[in-house]
Protein backbone atom coordinates (compact mmCIF):
# COMPACT_ATOMS: atom_id res chain seq x y z
CA UNK A 1 0.00 0.00 0.00
CA UNK A 2 1.22 3.27 -0.79
CA UNK A 3 -0.07 6.38 1.45
CA UNK A 4 -1.60 9.22 0.24
CA UNK A 5 -3.46 9.19 -3.80
CA UNK A 6 -1.64 6.34 -4.72
CA UNK A 7 -3.44 2.85 -3.89
CA UNK A 8 -1.88 -0.26 -3.59
CA UNK A 9 -3.52 -3.52 -5.18
CA UNK A 10 -3.73 -6.79 -4.39
CA UNK A 11 -5.93 -9.52 -5.06
CA UNK A 12 -6.73 -10.46 -1.49
CA UNK A 13 -7.13 -8.35 1.48
CA UNK A 14 -7.38 -9.85 4.99
CA UNK A 15 -8.56 -7.28 7.38
CA UNK A 16 -7.58 -8.48 11.22
CA UNK A 17 -4.60 -10.33 11.95
CA UNK A 18 -5.92 -12.54 14.77
CA UNK A 19 -6.00 -16.15 15.03
CA UNK A 20 -8.51 -16.31 11.71
CA UNK A 21 -6.87 -13.51 9.53
CA UNK A 22 -3.48 -14.19 9.79
CA UNK A 23 -3.99 -17.90 9.06
CA UNK A 24 -6.15 -17.10 5.98
CA UNK A 25 -3.37 -15.06 4.69
CA UNK A 26 -0.46 -17.44 5.03
CA UNK A 27 -3.03 -19.89 3.28
CA UNK A 28 -3.62 -17.44 0.62
CA UNK A 29 -0.36 -16.51 0.01
CA UNK A 30 0.64 -20.76 0.19
CA UNK A 31 -2.11 -21.41 -2.55
CA UNK A 32 -0.61 -18.32 -4.67
CA UNK A 33 -2.37 -15.24 -4.18
CA UNK A 34 -1.19 -11.44 -3.62
CA UNK A 35 -2.28 -10.82 0.12
CA UNK A 36 -1.57 -7.44 1.94
CA UNK A 37 -3.32 -8.33 5.75
CA UNK A 38 -4.10 -5.02 7.26
CA UNK A 39 -4.41 -4.74 11.80
CA UNK A 40 -4.44 -2.07 13.99
CA UNK A 41 -1.65 -3.76 15.67
CA UNK A 42 1.23 -2.92 17.14
CA UNK A 43 1.23 -7.08 17.02
CA UNK A 44 0.04 -9.66 14.85
CA UNK A 45 -1.83 -12.43 16.50
CA UNK A 46 -5.06 -10.48 18.00
CA UNK A 47 -6.66 -10.52 21.10
CA UNK A 48 -6.06 -14.52 21.84
CA UNK A 49 -2.04 -14.24 20.95
CA UNK A 50 -1.50 -10.97 22.54
CA UNK A 51 -4.60 -10.45 25.71
CA UNK A 52 -6.45 -13.81 25.49
CA UNK A 53 -5.47 -17.49 25.39
CA UNK A 54 -1.68 -17.55 25.31
CA UNK A 55 -0.77 -15.53 27.87
CA UNK A 56 -3.70 -16.30 30.13
CA UNK A 57 -2.52 -19.87 29.94
CA UNK A 58 1.17 -18.86 30.76
CA UNK A 59 -0.24 -16.71 34.01
CA UNK A 60 -2.40 -20.32 34.78
CA UNK A 61 0.76 -22.45 34.65
CA UNK A 62 2.68 -20.36 37.04
CA UNK A 63 -0.68 -20.29 39.35
CA UNK A 64 -0.54 -23.92 38.95
CA UNK A 65 2.70 -24.83 40.25
CA UNK A 66 3.06 -21.82 43.17
CA UNK A 67 -0.27 -23.58 44.75
CA UNK A 68 0.86 -27.43 43.64
CA UNK A 69 4.54 -26.58 45.91
CA UNK A 70 2.69 -24.82 48.42
CA UNK A 71 0.23 -27.79 49.29
CA UNK A 72 2.56 -30.90 48.53
CA UNK A 73 2.98 -31.71 52.14
CA UNK A 74 0.81 -35.58 51.71
CA UNK A 75 4.00 -36.40 49.20
CA UNK A 76 6.00 -35.03 51.76
CA UNK A 77 6.93 -32.35 50.33
CA UNK A 78 7.65 -29.09 52.57
CA UNK A 79 7.78 -25.82 50.72
CA UNK A 80 8.10 -22.58 53.11
CA UNK A 81 8.20 -18.82 51.87
CA UNK A 82 7.21 -18.86 48.57
CA UNK A 83 6.61 -15.49 46.79
CA UNK A 84 4.94 -14.07 44.52
CA UNK A 85 7.17 -11.63 42.14
CA UNK A 86 4.37 -10.32 39.94
CA UNK A 87 5.76 -8.06 37.90
CA UNK A 88 8.75 -10.98 36.92
CA UNK A 89 6.00 -13.21 35.84
CA UNK A 90 4.44 -10.97 33.58
CA UNK A 91 7.61 -10.18 31.68
CA UNK A 92 7.91 -13.90 31.53
CA UNK A 93 4.48 -14.14 30.14
CA UNK A 94 4.91 -11.21 27.41
CA UNK A 95 8.30 -12.96 26.79
CA UNK A 96 6.25 -15.85 25.38
CA UNK A 97 3.72 -13.55 23.62
CA UNK A 98 6.73 -12.21 21.94
CA UNK A 99 8.45 -15.25 20.66
CA UNK A 100 5.03 -16.26 19.35
CA UNK A 101 4.35 -12.85 17.69
CA UNK A 102 7.74 -12.52 16.35
CA UNK A 103 7.15 -16.19 14.46
CA UNK A 104 3.82 -14.70 12.79
CA UNK A 105 6.09 -11.69 11.25
CA UNK A 106 9.00 -14.57 10.22
CA UNK A 107 5.89 -16.51 8.15
CA UNK A 108 4.37 -13.57 7.09
CA UNK A 109 7.47 -12.63 5.60
CA UNK A 110 8.58 -16.31 4.31
CA UNK A 111 5.03 -16.63 2.56
CA UNK A 112 5.11 -13.10 1.11
CA UNK A 113 2.03 -11.37 3.02
CA UNK A 114 2.45 -7.73 3.02
CA UNK A 115 1.35 -6.54 6.56
CA UNK A 116 -0.01 -3.21 6.97
CA UNK A 117 -0.57 -1.35 10.02
CA UNK A 118 -3.52 0.40 10.35
CA UNK A 119 -7.10 0.88 10.56
CA UNK A 120 -9.38 -0.22 7.43
CA UNK A 121 -12.59 0.63 6.30
CA UNK A 122 -14.91 -0.09 3.36
CA UNK A 123 -14.93 2.97 0.89
CA UNK A 124 -16.44 -0.01 -1.72
CA UNK A 125 -16.88 -3.37 -2.63
CA UNK A 126 -13.63 -3.39 -4.21
CA UNK A 127 -11.50 -1.03 -1.69
CA UNK A 128 -10.53 -0.23 1.56
CA UNK A 129 -9.78 3.29 2.99
CA UNK A 130 -6.46 2.80 5.41
CA UNK A 131 -5.60 5.01 8.09
CA UNK A 132 -2.21 4.68 9.16
CA UNK A 133 0.72 6.30 11.44
CA UNK A 134 1.40 7.84 8.56
CA UNK A 135 -1.66 9.06 6.85
CA UNK A 136 -4.54 7.85 5.11
CA UNK A 137 -3.90 5.15 1.95
CA UNK A 138 -6.26 3.06 -0.18
CA UNK A 139 -5.92 -0.52 -0.50
CA UNK A 140 -7.80 -2.07 -3.83
CA UNK A 141 -8.78 -5.86 -3.81
CA UNK A 142 -10.38 -8.67 -5.57
CA UNK A 143 -11.61 -10.32 -2.44
CA UNK A 144 -11.40 -9.89 0.90
CA UNK A 145 -11.45 -11.75 4.21
CA UNK A 146 -13.29 -9.89 7.32
CA UNK A 147 -11.61 -11.04 10.78
CA UNK A 148 -11.75 -8.59 12.78
CA UNK A 149 -12.77 -10.67 15.67
CA UNK A 150 -14.34 -9.26 19.23
CA UNK A 151 -14.28 -7.55 21.85
CA UNK A 152 -14.93 -7.70 25.65
CA UNK A 153 -18.62 -6.53 26.45
CA UNK A 154 -19.13 -3.81 28.85
CA UNK A 155 -22.56 -3.03 31.44
CA UNK A 156 -23.93 0.16 31.50
CA UNK A 157 -22.87 1.39 34.79
CA UNK A 158 -19.61 -0.73 34.76
CA UNK A 159 -17.48 1.05 32.57
CA UNK A 160 -13.81 -0.07 32.31
CA UNK A 161 -11.20 2.86 33.69
CA UNK A 162 -8.49 1.16 33.67
CA UNK A 163 -7.73 1.92 37.08
CA UNK A 164 -10.02 -0.45 39.24
CA UNK A 165 -12.45 -1.64 36.65
CA UNK A 166 -10.66 -3.55 34.39
CA UNK A 167 -11.28 -6.21 31.50
CA UNK A 168 -9.45 -9.70 31.23
CA UNK A 169 -6.64 -8.00 29.06
CA UNK A 170 -5.71 -5.61 31.65
CA UNK A 171 -5.61 -8.67 34.61
CA UNK A 172 -2.96 -10.33 32.54
CA UNK A 173 -0.77 -7.90 33.19
CA UNK A 174 -0.75 -6.17 36.87
CA UNK A 175 1.81 -4.96 39.33
CA UNK A 176 1.07 -6.42 41.87
CA UNK A 177 -2.12 -8.98 43.08
CA UNK A 178 -4.65 -7.18 44.54
CA UNK A 179 -5.85 -8.36 47.88
CA UNK A 180 -9.74 -8.32 46.97
CA UNK A 181 -10.43 -9.21 43.25
CA UNK A 182 -14.32 -9.15 42.45
CA UNK A 183 -15.12 -11.29 39.30
CA UNK A 184 -17.90 -10.49 37.27
CA UNK A 185 -19.48 -13.14 35.43
CA UNK A 186 -18.31 -17.15 35.81
CA UNK A 187 -18.13 -17.70 32.17
CA UNK A 188 -14.61 -19.46 31.10
CA UNK A 189 -12.73 -16.30 31.04
CA UNK A 190 -14.15 -15.25 34.71
CA UNK A 191 -13.39 -18.49 36.29
CA UNK A 192 -10.48 -18.94 34.46
CA UNK A 193 -8.60 -15.93 35.89
CA UNK A 194 -10.51 -16.00 39.52
CA UNK A 195 -8.28 -18.79 39.90
CA UNK A 196 -5.45 -18.13 38.91
CA UNK A 197 -5.43 -14.42 41.44
CA UNK A 198 -6.92 -16.67 44.02
CA UNK A 199 -3.75 -19.30 43.50
CA UNK A 200 -1.63 -16.37 44.22
CA UNK A 201 -3.64 -15.00 47.42
CA UNK A 202 -6.08 -12.71 46.22
CA UNK A 203 -9.48 -12.73 48.33
CA UNK A 204 -11.76 -13.36 45.29
CA UNK A 205 -15.61 -12.90 44.31
CA UNK A 206 -17.14 -14.21 41.28
CA UNK A 207 -20.24 -12.43 40.59
CA UNK A 208 -23.00 -14.00 38.31
CA UNK A 209 -26.25 -12.80 37.00
CA UNK A 210 -27.15 -16.89 36.41
CA UNK A 211 -28.10 -19.25 38.91
CA UNK A 212 -25.46 -21.44 38.07
CA UNK A 213 -21.70 -21.30 36.73
CA UNK A 214 -21.25 -22.83 33.16
CA UNK A 215 -24.54 -22.97 32.25
CA UNK A 216 -24.89 -25.73 29.27
CA UNK A 217 -22.74 -27.68 30.54
CA UNK A 218 -23.14 -31.21 32.13
CA UNK A 219 -24.34 -30.28 35.79
CA UNK A 220 -21.81 -32.76 37.56
CA UNK A 221 -19.42 -30.01 35.68
CA UNK A 222 -20.50 -27.55 37.74
CA UNK A 223 -20.74 -29.62 41.10
CA UNK A 224 -16.89 -30.32 40.38
CA UNK A 225 -15.81 -26.89 39.57
CA UNK A 226 -17.94 -25.93 42.81
CA UNK A 227 -16.00 -27.72 44.96
CA UNK A 228 -12.65 -26.53 43.96
CA UNK A 229 -13.46 -22.79 44.01
CA UNK A 230 -14.77 -23.47 47.51
CA UNK A 231 -11.33 -25.21 48.81
CA UNK A 232 -9.27 -22.26 46.92
CA UNK A 233 -11.62 -19.86 48.92
CA UNK A 234 -13.56 -18.42 46.21
CA UNK A 235 -16.70 -17.16 47.15
CA UNK A 236 -19.91 -17.15 44.57
CA UNK A 237 -22.28 -14.73 44.14
CA UNK A 238 -24.94 -16.24 42.14
CA UNK A 239 -28.30 -14.64 40.91
CA UNK A 240 -26.52 -11.39 41.75
CA UNK A 241 -26.22 -8.22 39.16
CA UNK A 242 -23.63 -6.44 38.84
CA UNK A 243 -24.70 -2.45 39.07
CA UNK A 244 -21.70 -0.38 39.92
CA UNK A 245 -18.32 0.47 41.66
CA UNK A 246 -17.95 2.48 44.56
CA UNK A 247 -14.34 4.11 45.41
CA UNK A 248 -13.16 5.68 48.56
CA UNK A 249 -11.98 4.35 51.50
CA UNK A 250 -13.77 1.34 51.16
CA UNK A 251 -14.48 0.05 47.54
CA UNK A 252 -16.59 -1.95 46.60
CA UNK A 253 -18.83 -3.37 43.66
CA UNK A 254 -22.51 -2.89 44.05
CA UNK A 255 -24.74 -5.75 43.49
CA UNK A 256 -28.57 -6.72 43.57
CA UNK A 257 -29.11 -10.18 44.94
CA UNK A 258 -32.10 -12.38 43.76
CA UNK A 259 -34.30 -10.31 46.88
CA UNK A 260 -33.74 -6.71 45.16
CA UNK A 261 -31.40 -6.06 48.17
CA UNK A 262 -28.51 -4.40 47.69
CA UNK A 263 -25.22 -6.64 48.41
CA UNK A 264 -21.85 -4.82 48.24
CA UNK A 265 -18.76 -7.04 47.42
CA UNK A 266 -15.53 -5.31 48.93
CA UNK A 267 -12.99 -4.98 46.03
CA UNK A 268 -9.35 -3.31 45.26
CA UNK A 269 -10.55 -4.31 41.70
CA UNK A 270 -12.93 -5.37 39.56
CA UNK A 271 -12.04 -7.80 36.60
CA UNK A 272 -15.43 -7.60 33.86
CA UNK A 273 -16.30 -10.64 32.65
CA UNK A 274 -19.39 -10.92 30.67
CA UNK A 275 -19.45 -12.27 27.55
CA UNK A 276 -17.53 -10.28 24.05
CA UNK A 277 -19.38 -8.44 21.34
CA UNK A 278 -18.08 -8.46 17.25
CA UNK A 279 -15.84 -6.35 16.15
CA UNK A 280 -18.10 -4.92 13.18
CA UNK A 281 -18.85 -1.72 14.08
CA UNK A 282 -16.63 1.31 11.96
CA UNK A 283 -15.91 -1.24 9.23
CA UNK A 284 -18.32 0.69 6.62
CA UNK A 285 -19.96 -2.51 5.85
CA UNK A 286 -23.44 -0.66 5.88
CA UNK A 287 -21.24 1.06 2.88
CA UNK A 288 -21.26 -2.20 0.79
CA UNK A 289 -24.36 -4.20 2.32
CA UNK A 290 -22.81 -6.95 4.17
CA UNK A 291 -25.42 -8.23 6.06
CA UNK A 292 -24.95 -9.00 10.18
CA UNK A 293 -27.71 -10.36 12.41
CA UNK A 294 -28.92 -8.41 15.04
CA UNK A 295 -26.32 -8.36 17.34
CA UNK A 296 -23.63 -7.41 14.72
CA UNK A 297 -22.39 -10.80 13.66
CA UNK A 298 -21.39 -10.96 10.20
CA UNK A 299 -23.86 -14.12 8.49
CA UNK A 300 -21.99 -16.01 6.34
CA UNK A 301 -22.36 -19.57 4.64
CA UNK A 302 -20.85 -22.91 4.74
CA UNK A 303 -18.34 -21.26 2.82
CA UNK A 304 -17.69 -18.38 4.90
CA UNK A 305 -18.90 -16.10 2.00
CA UNK A 306 -21.06 -13.04 2.92
CA UNK A 307 -24.17 -11.73 0.74
CA UNK A 308 -21.67 -9.61 -1.28
CA UNK A 309 -19.76 -11.36 -3.74
CA UNK A 310 -16.56 -11.25 -2.85
CA UNK A 311 -16.22 -10.58 0.32
CA UNK A 312 -15.65 -13.22 3.11
CA UNK A 313 -15.95 -13.45 7.47
CA UNK A 314 -14.68 -16.10 9.52
CA UNK A 315 -13.55 -15.83 13.37
CA UNK A 316 -15.06 -14.07 16.19
CA UNK A 317 -16.83 -11.70 13.81
CA UNK A 318 -19.23 -14.22 12.34
CA UNK A 319 -20.59 -15.90 15.92
CA UNK A 320 -20.87 -18.99 17.18
CA UNK A 321 -17.89 -20.49 19.08
CA UNK A 322 -15.60 -17.62 19.91
CA UNK A 323 -12.62 -20.07 19.64
CA UNK A 324 -9.13 -19.33 17.84
CA UNK A 325 -9.31 -22.92 17.15
CA UNK A 326 -12.72 -22.62 15.04
CA UNK A 327 -10.98 -19.44 13.58
CA UNK A 328 -8.19 -21.66 12.30
CA UNK A 329 -10.70 -24.03 10.25
CA UNK A 330 -12.69 -21.34 8.82
CA UNK A 331 -9.70 -19.20 7.89
CA UNK A 332 -8.51 -22.40 5.47
CA UNK A 333 -12.01 -22.61 4.25
CA UNK A 334 -12.03 -19.46 3.42
CA UNK A 335 -8.30 -19.36 1.53
CA UNK A 336 -9.43 -22.58 -0.43
CA UNK A 337 -12.33 -21.91 -1.56
CA UNK A 338 -10.99 -18.51 -2.82
CA UNK A 339 -8.15 -20.18 -4.51
CA UNK A 340 -10.99 -22.18 -6.00
CA UNK A 341 -10.53 -25.24 -4.38
CA UNK A 342 -13.26 -27.43 -2.98
CA UNK A 343 -13.52 -26.06 0.60
CA UNK A 344 -16.57 -26.16 3.05
CA UNK A 345 -16.85 -26.05 7.39
CA UNK A 346 -18.76 -28.64 7.72
CA UNK A 347 -16.75 -29.92 11.02
CA UNK A 348 -19.03 -32.39 13.18
CA UNK A 349 -17.51 -31.25 16.24
CA UNK A 350 -15.72 -28.23 17.85
CA UNK A 351 -14.01 -28.90 20.91
CA UNK A 352 -14.04 -26.39 24.03
CA UNK A 353 -12.01 -26.43 27.35
CA UNK A 354 -12.24 -24.01 30.28
CA UNK A 355 -8.00 -23.50 31.96
CA UNK A 356 -9.97 -23.68 35.38
CA UNK A 357 -9.05 -26.14 38.26
CA UNK A 358 -10.04 -28.62 37.24
CA UNK A 359 -9.90 -28.01 33.89
CA UNK A 360 -13.40 -29.27 31.97
CA UNK A 361 -13.46 -29.88 28.39
CA UNK A 362 -16.26 -31.14 25.65
CA UNK A 363 -16.82 -31.89 22.83
CA UNK A 364 -19.70 -32.96 20.34
CA UNK A 365 -23.04 -32.99 22.08
CA UNK A 366 -23.61 -33.36 25.95
CA UNK A 367 -26.13 -35.33 27.39
CA UNK A 368 -28.88 -33.05 27.54
CA UNK A 369 -28.15 -31.63 23.85
CA UNK A 370 -28.65 -35.55 22.51
CA UNK A 371 -31.94 -35.93 24.15
CA UNK A 372 -33.34 -32.63 23.20
CA UNK A 373 -32.09 -33.76 19.79
CA UNK A 374 -34.49 -37.07 19.76
CA UNK A 375 -31.76 -39.53 20.41
CA UNK A 376 -32.26 -42.58 23.18
CA UNK A 377 -29.24 -41.78 24.88
CA UNK A 378 -26.55 -44.31 26.05
CA UNK A 379 -24.16 -43.02 29.06
CA UNK A 380 -20.31 -44.23 30.32
CA UNK A 381 -18.87 -42.59 33.03
CA UNK A 382 -15.53 -42.90 34.68
CA UNK A 383 -14.13 -41.19 37.57
CA UNK A 384 -10.56 -40.11 37.99
CA UNK A 385 -10.64 -41.31 41.46
CA UNK A 386 -10.22 -45.15 40.26
CA UNK A 387 -7.48 -43.61 37.84
CA UNK A 388 -3.77 -44.68 39.02
CA UNK A 389 -2.50 -41.73 37.12
CA UNK A 390 -4.17 -39.81 38.11
CA UNK A 391 -3.58 -40.76 42.15
CA UNK A 392 -0.09 -40.61 41.01
CA UNK A 393 -0.48 -37.07 39.90
CA UNK A 394 -2.35 -35.74 43.03
CA UNK A 395 -5.45 -34.86 40.91
CA UNK A 396 -7.99 -37.64 41.47
CA UNK A 397 -10.96 -34.86 41.14
CA UNK A 398 -12.80 -35.42 38.24
CA UNK A 399 -14.51 -38.09 35.67
CA UNK A 400 -14.60 -38.71 32.02
CA UNK A 401 -18.30 -38.74 30.60
CA UNK A 402 -19.43 -39.97 26.99
CA UNK A 403 -22.49 -39.80 25.04
CA UNK A 404 -23.70 -42.36 22.43
CA UNK A 405 -26.76 -43.12 20.50
CA UNK A 406 -28.99 -46.24 22.46
CA UNK A 407 -29.56 -47.99 19.52
CA UNK A 408 -26.80 -47.52 16.67
CA UNK A 409 -24.07 -47.26 19.68
CA UNK A 410 -22.72 -44.02 17.70
CA UNK A 411 -20.61 -41.40 19.67
CA UNK A 412 -22.36 -38.28 20.19
CA UNK A 413 -20.17 -36.26 22.88
CA UNK A 414 -17.44 -36.20 25.57
CA UNK A 415 -17.65 -34.00 28.37
CA UNK A 416 -14.40 -34.27 31.14
CA UNK A 417 -13.57 -32.73 34.22
CA UNK A 418 -10.14 -32.94 35.33
CA UNK A 419 -6.00 -32.72 35.37
CA UNK A 420 -4.91 -31.54 31.73
CA UNK A 421 -8.31 -33.40 30.01
CA UNK A 422 -8.10 -30.52 27.33
CA UNK A 423 -5.55 -33.26 25.73
CA UNK A 424 -8.16 -35.98 25.28
CA UNK A 425 -10.32 -33.74 23.41
CA UNK A 426 -7.97 -34.15 20.27
CA UNK A 427 -8.51 -37.90 20.41
CA UNK A 428 -12.40 -37.37 21.30
CA UNK A 429 -12.82 -34.95 18.67
CA UNK A 430 -11.47 -37.24 16.08
CA UNK A 431 -13.58 -40.60 16.65
CA UNK A 432 -16.41 -38.05 16.53
CA UNK A 433 -15.30 -36.85 12.87
CA UNK A 434 -14.62 -39.99 11.59
CA UNK A 435 -18.57 -41.57 13.30
CA UNK A 436 -16.96 -43.89 15.43
CA UNK A 437 -19.14 -46.01 17.69
CA UNK A 438 -18.62 -47.04 21.32
CA UNK A 439 -16.83 -50.70 20.05
CA UNK A 440 -13.99 -48.32 18.38
CA UNK A 441 -13.12 -46.47 21.28
CA UNK A 442 -13.56 -49.60 23.17
CA UNK A 443 -11.52 -51.56 21.25
CA UNK A 444 -8.86 -49.23 20.71
CA UNK A 445 -5.55 -49.78 22.93
CA UNK A 446 -4.55 -47.01 25.24
CA UNK A 447 -1.24 -46.66 26.91
CA UNK A 448 -1.39 -47.12 30.74
CA UNK A 449 -0.81 -45.37 33.34
CA UNK A 450 -2.12 -42.53 31.23
CA UNK A 451 -5.44 -40.05 31.64
CA UNK A 452 -6.03 -41.06 28.11
CA UNK A 453 -7.61 -44.32 28.74
CA UNK A 454 -9.92 -43.01 31.10
CA UNK A 455 -11.81 -42.51 27.87
CA UNK A 456 -11.38 -46.12 27.02
CA UNK A 457 -12.80 -46.75 30.43
CA UNK A 458 -15.70 -44.59 30.07
CA UNK A 459 -16.48 -46.39 26.74
CA UNK A 460 -16.37 -49.75 28.31
CA UNK A 461 -18.57 -48.53 31.05
CA UNK A 462 -21.01 -46.96 28.59
CA UNK A 463 -20.72 -51.03 26.61
CA UNK A 464 -21.76 -52.96 30.16
CA UNK A 465 -17.85 -53.91 30.08
CA UNK A 466 -15.94 -52.05 32.57
CA UNK A 467 -13.41 -54.06 35.08
CA UNK A 468 -11.68 -51.10 36.52
CA UNK A 469 -15.39 -50.39 38.23
CA UNK A 470 -18.50 -51.59 39.03
CA UNK A 471 -20.81 -51.99 35.86
CA UNK A 472 -24.48 -50.11 36.37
Amino acid sequence: MVVGSVSRGCQVVVIGAGPGGYVAALRLAQLGKDVILVDKGPRLGGVCLNVGCIPSKALIHAADLSWEVQHAAAMGLSVEGVSIDLPKLVAWKDGIVERLTGGIDFLCSKNGVEVVYGTARFASDRSLSVSTEDGQGEVEFQQAVIATGSEAMQLPGLRFDGRRVVGSSEVLSLNEVPDRLAVIGAGYIGLELGTVYAKLGSKVTVVEFLPEIVPGLDRDVAKALQRQLKKLGVKLLLEHRAESFVDGDEPALVTTGPDGAEVRVPADLVMMSVGRVPRSRDLGLETIGVATDDKGFITVDDRQRTNVPGIYAIGDVTGGALLAHKAYQEAKVAAEVIAGEPAAFDSVAIPAVIYTDPEVAWTGMTEREAQDAGHAVRTGTFSFKASGRAMTLDATDGFIKVIADAESRQLLGVTAVGRGVSELMGEATLALEMGAFLEDVGLTIHPHPTMSEAFQEAIEAALGKAVHQVNT
